[in-house]
């Protein structure tokens, strides 16, 4: 059995770097689907929080939302959470509709990175650097982060 296993891990890797290296990156579709990957999970987490994946009221919903807010920012003073909670919805679903409509890409991208990288350093500071770890939070921010700087630059702002 290990023969087999063998023999089917060798044939995928050949065939997998083969093909690797003959398909053209077509720079436009890798910013357009990270443009879109990155404003469908801000637009996914909005919609969870107001229990549209799970049929749950939107007020128990955005209630549990608000006490996540809560363990992420335990640093934070209790008044601040339900601002934060907030003010979290609003930043993503403005990011979110500017990403996947393509509207002022590269200032909503580099708001998401720098959205996300507060996140993950929330989440680092109350949970260890584990869980923005494990869910991907620097990686996002950095992907975001790499749009950004893949976006033209407004005419009067040209290097």
């Amino acid at each position: 059995m290990d023969q087999v296993k063998y023999h089917i891990w060798s044939f995928l890797q050949v065939h997998f770097i083969a093909y690797a290296r003959r398909v053209p990156f077509n720079p436009t579709f890798i910013e357009r689907y990270a443009r879109l990957a990155l404003g469908a999970a801000f637009l996914s987490a909005v919609a969870g929080r107001f229990g549209l994946w799970t049929g749950a009221p939107w007020s128990e919903a955005f209630a549990r939302f608000i006490g996540y807010t809560a363990e992420v920012n335990a640093f934070m003073p209790a008044a601040t959470i339900p601002w934060l909670a907030w003010a979290a919805t609003a930043a993503e679903v403005t990011l979110g509709a500017a990403l996947v409509l393509g509207i002022r890409v590269r200032e909503a991208a580099f708001a998401s990175a720098v959205l996300l990288a507060i996140f993950g350093t929330a989440m680092a500071i109350s949970f260890g650097p584990k869980s923005p770890l494990d869910y991907s939070v620097f990686s996002a921010s950095a992907g975001a982060l790499l749009l950004a700087s893949r976006q033209p630059r407004p005419p009067g702002q040209q290097r």
